[in-house]
């Protein structure tokens, strides 16, 4: 009897009960014993009926996946307690599959008093909430979970365009010709393999172009083009490709935002054959991304707002398949881009060609490709600068082409922004030369506001026009970040710790009152990561990586940030991001209302509340640290 007390009270959570429970305990637990290798749960087949606390041997823990493959395996060694989750969120049902190692004992804890102890020690239950708050922010847990064990809805075998990769996708071979080669040779060489398109090579063997029956319609039939010409005269020279451990709907992206209707496949250091856009389209005819073709096929504005308005299904669907939220972010910012792109053509056609190059850009969430479901208008344009002489008349140009632009957007659905950061606003549309002396002004003053336009202004993204335009801001930028400049960062510092999570003093969820409703802002609560992740992404002049996720992936390929804090920065940001999506699209399909970001807290389950105090404890701490970083103080 006094080795199950002192077993019991060197192990945790138990260690926290007091001597008369732990005695108490010690009389009411089952001593179990192993001799053979025991399944003792099959997800759905069985209910749990008491906790087991090891005490020699081990328990093996895991999911199967549609090919019986186990995944996300753990082992419970002596000292640790297996079912309490089960019991506690899951209605006694094991959330996974359970395997008694031959030679194990254990003590078995009858459910009731089980959750008897949880009802009358807070911190005993805290244990099994913590432990299950931190599980449920690992994006294979959480989609295993709930499916419930259903095998048949699980998202490891649904919409395989989630979790296929193009290694796995039958591309064609490259059939190709040298730069030099006459056109009609290159017809002939098309005909021979049936290929509808030709890739060209050079000198180096090297591609740097394309041709397709298109092509040769277009640019040579009805161009009149003499036919013995170099290919090079009507090729296209943009070529783009991926490699072969990218997934399907990375590639599906790439070609709808390059614009390319086909992509070389790289295996390493080498292309080992191409993929179209069609026959990427066809093998998905029920994926959401079909979508987007039907979008860059909208003939009009009422066409287009028509498409807007089945997005929050399109997302509610992917959420509800278990596909990760930065995935569906860029599902939605690839369809806002799309008919971004439409709208800003049909104005191009309109006005006539531009006076000059420019570049449109998207800033805030549409630059970090962070679309929400409430989404307004953020903008702005560069133009090249020009000759004194011409300069009001480009610039008279480029307004009305934004006001134009923006009374379409809102007409389909993204509103006016009401900060007014538009390419309306003559503050945000400039000549390039304007606009590096708006950055070279916000890094030297060195000011609070100054920081705040800073920060709107980093997260920018061309989404039409002449990149190199971006690219030349950027070095600009770059160059400037190089120069001595702490106080530039102390302030984009104190603007990253502006909004705390919502913890009251005990670490409860703290929430606010709002027609009778209970809510929290859960755009202020992911605010703190965005802006965290934007200042260290800033000190580190990382720009090409756009959004969050990625800006997280580069700081911990630099060292900046460790393997754990990656993994606690991500999953909380997407966790939060996936309840945001998820709470809009139902506002707009269930209850029939605008969006917003609040969110309801009776609304959630216990499960997500206790996940929540966990992100809001992660971004504390890590608050915490860029106070000392860049601040040097705590307070």
């Amino acid at each position: 009897m006094n080795e199950k007390i002192d077993f019991l009270a060197a192990t945790l959570p138990y260690s926290v009960l007091p001597d008369q429970v732990l005695e108490e305990l010690a009389i009411l637990v089952e001593e179990v014993d192993f001799h053979e290798n025991t399944r003792l749960f099959d997800v759905g087949n069985h209910k749990v009926k008491g906790v087991h606390i090891i005490v020699e041997g081990s328990f093996e823990t895991f999911f199967l996946d549609s090919q019986q493959a186990k995944r996300k395996v753990e082992i419970y060694g002596p000292g640790t307690t297996c079912g309490g989750i089960s019991i506690l969120f899951n209605k006694r049902k094991p959330i996974k599959t359970v395997v008694a190692q031959v030679g194990t004992k254990a003590l078995l804890l009858p459910r009731k008093i089980f959750k008897a102890i949880c009802a009358e020690y807070e911190e005993f239950f805290d244990f099994f909430a913590n432990d299950f708050g931190k599980r449920m922010l690992d994006d294979e847990y959480a989609h295993f979970y709930k499916t419930n064990g259903s095998l048949e809805d699980n998202y490891l075998v649904v919409d395989q365009l989630y979790s296929s990769k193009i290694r796995s996708i039958g591309y064609r071979q490259i059939i190709y010709c040298n730069k030099n080669t006459p056109i009609f040779e290159a017809a002939i060489k098309m005909a021979e393999n049936k290929t509808s398109c030709l890739f060209v090579r050079d000198e180096q063997e090297q591609y740097v172009g394309f041709v397709t029956d298109i092509t040769l319609r277009d640019r040579v039939i009805a161009g009149l083009i003499d036919p013995k010409l170099p290919i090079s005269n009507v090729m296209d020279d943009k070529i783009i490709s991926i490699s072969t451990n990218a997934y399907v709907y990375e590639a599906i992206l790439l070609m709808f935002s390059s614009k390319s209707r086909y992509l070389l496949i790289e295996d390493e250091v080498k292309f080992i054959g191409f993929l179209s856009r069609n026959r990427l389209l066809s093998e998905q005819t029920k994926s959401p991304l079909v979508f987007i073709q039907s979008v860059k096929s909208a003939t009009s504005n009422e066409e287009l707002k028509a498409k807007w308005q089945k997005v929050p299904s399109i997302v509610a669907q992917l959420l509800d398949r278990g596909v990760h939220a930065e995935i569906v972010n860029e599902v939605v910012t690839t369809i806002a881009d799309t008919i971004s792109n439409k709208i800003i053509e049909d104005v191009i056609r309109k006005l006539g060609p531009p006076p000059a190059k420019f570049v449109f850009m998207v800033l805030g969430s549409e630059g970090r490709k962070e679309l929400s479901l409430k989404t307004d208008q953020d903008n702005a344009i560069i133009y090249e600068d020009t000759p004194e002489d011409q300069r009001a008349m480009v610039r008279s140009y480029f307004l009305d082409f934004a006001t134009q632009v923006s009374d379409k957007l809102n007409y389909v659905g993204f509103v006016y922004c009401d900060g007014d950061y538009m390419a309306t606003n003559p503050n945000w549309t400039h000549s390039l030369s304007h606009w590096k002396y708006n950055y070279k002004n916000w890094i030297e003053e060195a000011l609070p506001e100054a920081a705040v336009k800073f920060a709107a202004f980093f997260d920018c993204r061309a989404i039409y026009g002449n990149a190199e335009i971006m690219d030349d801001l950027r070095h600009f930028v770059d160059d400037e970040l190089k120069k001595p400049i702490e106080k530039f960062y102390v302030y984009l510092a104190k603007n990253a710790l502006l909004y705390e999570p919502p913890l009251t003093y005990f670490r409860n969820i703290k929430t606010q009152k709002i027609e009778s409703r209970e809510v929290f802002d859960i755009k202020t609560a992911m605010t703190p990561i965005v802006d965290l992740v934007r200042v260290y992404a800033l000190q580190n002049r990382i720009f090409q990586k756009e959004n969050t996720g990625e800006r997280l992936r580069a700081l911990k390929d630099l060292g900046i940030f460790s393997q754990s804090q990656f993994n606690e920065l991500t999953q909380s940001y997407y966790y939060l991001m996936g309840l945001r999506l998820k709470n809009q699209a139902n506002q707009i399909i269930k209850e029939n209302r605008s969006p917003n970001n609040l969110i309801e807290i009776n609304n959630l389950t216990k499960i997500e509340k206790v996940t929540l105090i966990e992100i809001f404890k992660t971004i504390l701490n890590f608050q915490s640290g860029i106070k000392m970083k860049f601040t040097n103080s705590l307070i």
